[in-house]
């Protein structure tokens, strides 16, 4: 096992995200590694916790990497983080770009959880993945 694919694969994340149109149209290009400095956007999105577990095989090292991100909106309502939740996974799902060491064997979707953050002014939709890698 090792760690040294958690930074790449989160780059791979940021950029399938940046890169694509439906995303890029729902937040306004705001993607994060944190909640941004300043006067925040109406809707923006973080990349969140990780979990990692090591998954080799006899043959190569791997990890499981489960990783969460957070669509954050001020609206009303859950209907734009929700849309914006689900561009997120098409982007995702879609396939990653390629990692500069080791490949991704796979990546799902895990669980989503949407909930009422700020006393109620604003909604958070909280997704969580799970990608495989491995070091070969």
């Amino acid at each position: 096992m090792t760690y040294a694919m958690a930074a790449p694969l989160q780059a791979a994340v940021f950029q399938a995200l940046r890169a694509d149109p439906a995303v890029a149209a729902l937040t306004g290009g705001a993607i994060h590694d944190a909640v941004p400095p300043g006067p925040v956007p109406g809707l923006y999105v973080t990349l969140g916790d990780e979990d990692v577990r090591e998954r080799g095989c006899k043959d190569a090292g791997g990890a499981r990497h489960d990783f969460t991100l957070r669509v954050v909106s001020d609206a009303a309502g859950f209907r734009q983080a929700k849309q914006a939740a689900a561009a997120i996974c098409d982007a995702l799902l879609a396939g990653l770009p390629p990692l500069p060491r080791g490949r991704i064997a796979g990546l799902w979707f895990v669980r989503a959880r949407a909930r009422r953050i700020g006393g109620g002014a604003a909604r958070e939709i909280e997704l969580r993945f799970r990608a495989q890698v491995m070091d070969e």
